[in-house]
């Protein structure tokens, strides 16, 4: 089965992941720890890796489903299909989650037009998913999101 992309209403990720799961869909929603600063302390808090954006892991017929849950708006789409990421793509998400400095995460979008020479910069492709290390840098590379997380180690 594939893994589509969600959008949901801002700050619902992890509501509306549970929320499926409930109803028996397999749903995923990636999350980092970021520390936060108030005026009288700092705290850890888990917030999602992809702002607005869950995975699930559905049959094409059962699409529709996904609706019942409140917070979820729509399918997200990349070239005129539905986005779909491929289960390499989720391990690598699931890697960095379960890492255990993932608290400087940031996720950038490709921009139209922009062409990544991967061979050039050392990247190795394996079905879809591209991991590069340089320095205290890592990029993963989310082709059929549209996305680049860009980690620092």
């Amino acid at each position: 089965m594939p893994w589509f992309v969600l959008h949901t209403k801002p700050q619902n990720e992890k509501k509306v992941a549970l929320r499926l799961q409930n109803i028996g869909i397999e749903a995923y929603c990636p999350l980092r720890t970021e520390i936060r600063q108030w005026s009288d302390r700092k705290k850890k808090v888990e917030v999602p890796l992809l702002p607005s954006m869950i995975l699930v892991n559905i049959e094409e017929n059962a699409r529709n489903s996904v609706f019942q849950a409140p917070g979820v708006l729509r399918y997200m789409f990349w070239l005129g299909k539905p986005a779909v990421v491929t289960q390499e793509e989720v391990d690598a998400l699931q890697e960095v989650e379960s890492s255990k400095n993932n608290h400087n995460i940031e996720v950038e979008a490709i921009k139209p037009g922009t062409k990544l020479d991967l061979t050039k910069m050392g990247f190795k492709a394996q079905e879809g998913t591209v991991k590069y290390v340089s320095g205290n840098q890592c990029w993963v590379v989310l082709e059929g999101l549209g996305y680049v997380v860009k980690l620092e180690i």
